[in-house]
């Protein structure tokens, strides 16, 4: 299985080639094609935390839902990192490996998920832009609800509810509420995948509420 996108935002050809995973897979296999072997070296050294191989202009790389090697979140981190650096490229999915499906009693809950996305963020992370997709859309009143500390916002077609986190100062929830918040979604049996999009570090806000995120032209 082969699948590739055009030249857009690294994040967002990931993002669109993970919707059309299988819900079962467990390790995927991915092809970076950046046209320049300087640019892929380039990518690579900022792929390094997950070991990616180059060979000419093309950098391999995988990601994994098994608990070993580079996580979802992991690899959107660190691609949103090569879109900052304007390191662009077209990205590919070369195939999949499939996995026996978990039973409920050892999924990974919302709010070790948030635990986890904390201990991988710089130290001096400051400002965090968030999300929770669920499982049904039929969640997403009560999620809505249950979620309601950290001002949540739906932001497209998905049933997905987006929210921020403030470290110390700023606009947004405390990293305490939201893994509250998230455990009352975990207690009530709302199933999702929570994500950190953006993350800012040092933020100093003067006579503001905390920087302000444009996403697809919006302020968030």
């Amino acid at each position: 299985m082969q699948c590739t996108l055009g030249p857009v935002k690294l994040v967002r050809q990931w993002r669109e080639i993970e919707r059309g995973l299988p819900g079962n897979w467990g390790d995927a296999r991915f092809r970076l094609t950046t046209g320049h072997e300087e640019i892929a070296a380039r990518a690579a050294t900022l792929l390094a935390p997950i070991n990616p191989a180059q060979r000419g202009e093309t950098v391999r790389f995988h990601a994994t839902r098994r608990g070993t090697g580079a996580s979802p979140d992991t690899i959107e981190r660190l691609l949103r990192r090569l879109d900052e650096e304007r390191v662009g490229g077209e990205l590919g999915l070369i195939g999949t490996e499939e996995t026996q499906a978990q039973p409920e009693s050892s999924r990974t809950s919302l709010a070790e998920t948030w635990g986890l996305g904390l201990q991988g963020l710089p130290h001096d992370w400051s400002d965090i832009y968030a999300e929770v997709e669920l499982v049904s859309t039929d969640w997403l009143e009560r999620a809505a609800l249950l979620l309601a500390p950290v001002n949540p916002a739906r932001f497209d077609g998905r049933p997905a509810l987006r929210f921020r986190v403030a470290r110390q100062q700023g606009y947004g929830a405390s990293p305490g509420m939201t893994r509250r918040c998230v455990e009352r979604l975990d207690e009530e049996g709302i199933r999702g995948e929570l994500r950190i999009l953006r993350v800012l570090s040092g933020t100093e806000p003067v006579a503001t509420q905390g920087p302000v995120w444009y996403v697809e032209g919006r302020a968030v």
